[in-house]
Parts: structure tokens; C-alpha cells; sequence
């Protein structure tokens, strides 16, 4: 079976890679450096054990920027483009998406395509019907990023949304690349599977968003933030999972998917899903004025990736706390190893951890980094359990 993969970020390339274990796999992306990575078997993107699979295993893979070389012959091409939150039409950017299904329909109309890019509630339906498009389904993926090979390998569900065998088919195929026996695999409509991965993200979001404004109100009145979340959580129905504060939800998917299911809100009534998008930035606002108190001369940033031992920098919470410093003239000075510039918001990048410490009275770091113990009386972080 010949498969292609649109897209070589955090969800097309694991799925890719597995895959080609069993199938042959064409992954195609427009960037000709990542193009040549792939062959060369090394990976353009850092995840837990991605080049060791890429290195090691034995993979019917290659990679290609032509579209034609990639479609013919496909049973199935996998759309895993990303779909950015436009501001200014206040949802998902799906061009790409739509783009790849125009032309994937054209050069090879019996392909079933599968659309893993996240979209908003209603548009698989909407594709079908504009575009006279029968040969295409969604199903939502649920990765982590930093652990998505892992989580391919061992996904918490499979939904796929297509009530019919070719449904089952595609889920068969998602199940081959799994370690997980028992895993549940869901067949649903297009739009309920849609609305799945938004709700599913929106949850996690509230979560975050509930404990870190437990810890605004403990800050305030002096109280034990951790001694309170301990306590909560040991209710079995809340859990001790999820729980750790931070300056925001951040990163690719979580602030995206919460505003573009407000949006599909828009003729339903609701209160909190529009509170779980505003919580953020009520969250940065105390964040940032909970640094300004201190009256720091030089404020250094401490790593711009959302998670420990991650490499993407997209839309990091810590972001939005040097936007607000920056508002108020804050000198401020950042440590970052994956950043290229010698600047980041009009902030020095600085390499050398050693004179990035020396140089900043207060170092504000996300998440508790092992290197910063030793100038510990200047950290500011609201990471209580050292976890992400």
C-alpha cells in the first residue's frame, strides 16, 4: 500500500515514520531542507525517540516536494498541515488544507484523503459538499508534542470520523503502528469527530486554566497554593494530573482550539468556553504584575519552549508575560539555546548561561530547571511540582 503525508511537523512525521515500517510512505513538504533531512534519515523535528527510528528501523521512506511524484498510486494521503488562528478572521487559517484536496483530488481521485491538520467543527462535511470531494474523511490526532511518536505508538483512543468500513479500514491501519492491544477505537460522523479534538483540547485548557487561577487567589491572600491543589486533588473524581500552575496554556494547539470552538459557538449560548479563552490573559496579566511588584532592574527569560526537554518555541505562555514587561520598560535579557537571532521582542538573546545569570536580578523561567539552582533566590516561576 502506498500512503502519503502532507506535512512533516509533529504530527505528519511520526505517523510517517510508523507507517513506513509496514507501507510504503511518501511524506511531502515544501521545504527543501526538510525534504533532504528525511532522506538523509535525520530528523527536522525533535522528538523523543524520532531519529532513533529514522536511524535504526527499517522504513519504506522518502520525502519529495513534487505533489505529482507523491499522490500517484496513494491509497491514502494524510493532510497534516498546520492551521494557524487567523486574528483577523477569528479562526483557523485551512488554506493549506484546502489546497492539498484540490490537488490531491485532481491528480489521484480514487485516494482516500485524510485530513489529521486540526479544523474547525463542520468543515469535512463543508469540503465534501463544496467541493464534491466523497474520497475524504477526518480523524482528529491527540499528541503530545515532544512525546508524539510515543503517543502514536501508544494513542489514548483512535477516532476516526467516517461510519463505514472504510472508516474501520483507516482505523485498522492506525491501530498496525499501535503497542496498544486494548486501545478504543471510536467511528463517528466527520463533524462529531471534529468537535472531539476541540472539546478534548478546551477541557485541558479549563484545567489549566481552573488551577492556575486557584493559584492567583492563593498568591493574594497568602495562602499555600500547593498544600490547596494536594488537597483538591486527592478528590479521585479531580485527580493530581494536570494540576501544576504555569504563566498560561500555551503552545501550538491549546490557545488556537479553544478560540476557534468559541467560534463555533457562535449560535449556541455559552459562558464557559468564552471564560476559558479570557482566563489566559487574566492569567498573564497577574503573572506579569506579580513580577512588576518586585521592581526588577533586568529581567532575564529563562527558555521560551513550552515544556521541559522541548524544542518548539510557537506560542509559549512566557511570551505573553515579555509582552507585558516589555509595555512597562522592563529591561529584560533571554536565555534560549534553540533561538538563531541575537534578539527576541527587541530583548538580547544571550548564549552563555553563566553570564545570562550573573546578568539578570530576576530570572523568570515557566518551569524549575536543575541549572538554575544555584542563583535559586532569583527564579520567579509559579511551578510547584516540577513537572510540565
Amino acid at each position: 500500500m502506498k500512503i502519503s503525508v502532507v506535512g512533516s511537523g509533529h504530527v505528519g512525521l511520526p505517523l510517517a515514520v510508523l507507517l513506513a515500517q509496514h507501507h510504503e510512505v511518501v511524506v511531502l513538504d515544501i521545504v527543501p531542507a526538510k525534504v533532504a533531512q528525511i532522506n538523509r534519515r535525520d530528523s527536522p523535528i525533535d522528538e523523543v525517540g524520532m531519529a532513533d527510528y529514522l536511524k535504526h528501523k527499517p522504513l519504506d521512506l522518502c520525502a519529495t516536494l513534487s505533489a505529482q511524484e507523491a499522490y500517484t498510486g496513494a491509497d491514502y494521503i494524510i493532510v497534516a498541515t498546520p492551521t494557524d488562528y487567523d486574528h483577523e478572521t477569528h479562526g483557523f487559517n485551512t488554506a493549506s488544507v484546502e489546497a492539498v484536496i484540490r490537488q490531491a483530488s485532481a491528480v489521484n481521485p480514487k485516494a482516500m484523503i485524510v485530513i489529521k491538520s486540526t479544523v474547525p467543527v463542520g468543515y469535512t462535511a463543508h469540503m465534501r459538499a463544496s467541493l464534491g470531494c466523497d474520497q475524504l474523511i477526518f480523524s482528529p490526532e491527540f499528541l503530545r508534542e515532544g512525546r508524539a511518536l510515543h503517543d502514536c505508538l501508544h494513542p489514548s483512543r483512535i477516532v476516526v470520523g467516517e461510519r463505514s468500513q472504510r472508516g474501520q479500514a483507516f482505523a485498522d491501519l492506525l491501530r498496525e503502528i499501535s503497542l496498544r492491544p486494548d486501545m478504543p477505537v471510536l467511528l463517528t460522523d466527520s463533524t462529531e469527530a471534529e468537535a472531539i479534538k476541540l472539546f478534548a483540547n478546551t477541557f485541558l485548557a479549563m484545567r489549566v486554566a481552573f488551577f492556575n487561577e486557584l493559584d492567583s487567589y492563593a498568591c493574594t491572600n497568602g495562602l499555600d497554593t500547593r498544600r490547596i491543589i494536594e488537597g483538591v486533588g486527592l478528590d479521585p473524581r479531580i485527580g493530581s494530573h494536570y494540576n501544576n500552575p504555569s504563566f498560561g496554556y500555551g503552545g501550538y494547539c491549546l490557545p488556537k482550539d479553544t478560540r476557534q470552538l468559541l467560534v463555533n459557538y457562535e449560535q449556541v449560548p455559552q459562558n464557559l468556553i468564552r471564560a476559558i479563552v479570557e482566563a489566559n490573559s487574566t492569567r498573564k496579566d497577574f503573572v506579569a504584575q506579580d513580577i512588576l511588584r518586585r521592581q526588577p532592574s533586568t529581567v532575564g527569560i529563562y527558555r521560551l519552549v513550552m515544556k521541559g526537554g522541548g524544542s518548539n518555541v510557537r506560542a509559549s505562555s512566557v511570551q505573553g508575560i515579555m509582552k507585558r514587561l516589555r509595555a512597562r520598560g522592563v529591561e529584560m535579557i533571554v536565555y534560549e539555546p534553540m533561538l538563531k537571532d541575537p534578539e527576541f521582542f527587541q530583548s538580547p538573546v544571550l548564549t552563555d548561561l553563566a553570564d545570562f545569570k550573573r546578568r539578570a536580578d530576576m530570572i523568570v523561567t515557566n518551569r524549575q530547571a536543575p541549572e538554575l539552582a544555584d542563583v535559586a533566590h532569583k527564579v520567579y516561576t509559579r511551578d510547584l511540582f516540577g513537572r510540565d
